[in-house]
């Protein structure tokens, strides 16, 4: 049998070694759905990352022995769940790699921005040697963390907020009554009330139809002045054209970004902007985290490929005729 790697890697090392025996791995590199179309014949299972833009029909269509698609992250927005599972083809994800290294990363932004950090930076840099650089630094305890979204992600982002002191409140209509308990945090049922009282707003949401541009001009608006937005979730969860209006006027202080409406990242109002902290999208990753990433996606292809269960199947309701052994 034979696994595609569709994309950013450039080896099998450590995909091979969890297949062998299983299948043939081929690294295709590919850039766009395209260049995945001369492998697609022979393809058993696909593992995908994100610089191909868009799985479509196109590529299920002449994959006829493909039995998954495999996307190696959180976020499966690249992926046509529907038109995959038209075709018998399961879509899984890898769910729970991550989580501290995202959470971290949130915390980074968030210390800084508060803490003046590129701009005390910036001043050492030119030789200058003075405190009031950080006059503006706010003492972060009793201030209140708003965060959209509160699975995996954005709980061990309340748990570490905590240890600082902030007020923790989310906004979550995903997750059960009852996990604002478990944390010892506070919930809001709607995004509105949480905007209007956070400091700072960090985003732990999924992207979709429904989450695509939830921080728009109105949301933007909502937030307090002064207040501070950190994204570490998916680019078009913001409308980017309104988060530029909101730091230019002044309403929001400042924001900490990791990803962007589009990437790689191509608006000089936010490269350039002395208030905004960015980062390459790279909040995932970590020595360990990236391991553990591929470790599992390569992990749920040889289940796949062996007759097992997929364990974190995504397009389960779509699945017409489906062509792996569905969970029990």
């Amino acid at each position: 049998m034979n696994v595609l790697i569709a994309d950013f890697l450039e080896d099998a090392s450590i995909e091979g070694p969890v297949l062998e025996g299983v299948a043939r791995v081929v690294v295709v590199k590919a850039r766009h759905e395209s260049d995945l179309t001369p492998h697609l014949a022979d393809a058993d299972a696909i593992i995908l990352f994100h610089d191909v833009e868009r799985m479509t029909d196109a590529t299920f269509a002449a994959a006829p022995r493909c039995r998954a698609v495999v996307r190696a992250g959180v976020g499966y927005n690249n992926v046509d769940l529907a038109a995959a599972g038209r075709r018998g083809i399961a879509v899984c994800n890898v769910p729970d790699y991550g989580t501290e290294e995202v959470a971290d990363h949130a915390i980074l932004l968030l210390l800084a921005i508060t803490r003046h950090l590129k701009i005390q930076d910036a001043s050492m840099r030119a030789g200058g040697w003075d405190y009031l650089t950080g006059r503006e630094t706010p003492r972060l305890r009793g201030k209140t963390l708003g965060l959209v979204g509160c699975g995996r992600i954005g709980s061990a982002t309340a748990l570490r907020a905590r240890a600082f002191g902030l007020d923790v409140v989310f906004y979550d209509p995903n997750v059960p009554p009852g996990l604002e308990k478990a944390l010892g945090v506070r919930r809001e049922f709607r995004l509105e009330p949480l905007l209007e009282q956070a400091h700072f707003v960090s985003l732990h949401c999924y992207l979709d139809e429904r989450s695509r541009h939830l921080i728009d001009a109105g949301a933007l608006a909502k937030m307090r002045p002064g207040s501070i937005l950190i994204n570490t979730a998916r680019g078009p969860v913001v409308d980017q054209e309104a988060l530029i209006g909101a730091l230019e006027s002044g309403h929001l202080l400042g924001a900490g970004l990791d990803v962007f409406e589009r990437e790689p990242l191509d608006e000089p109002r936010l490269r350039d902007h002395p208030r905004v902290v960015l980062t390459p999208h790279s909040a995932f990753y970590s020595v360990e985290g990236f391991v553990e990433l591929r470790t599992k996606a390569a992990e749920e292809v040889r289940r796949i490929l062996l007759g097992e269960p997929p364990r974190n199947l995504v397009n389960g309701p779509m699945l017409s005729d489906p062509r792996i052994v569905p969970r029990p």
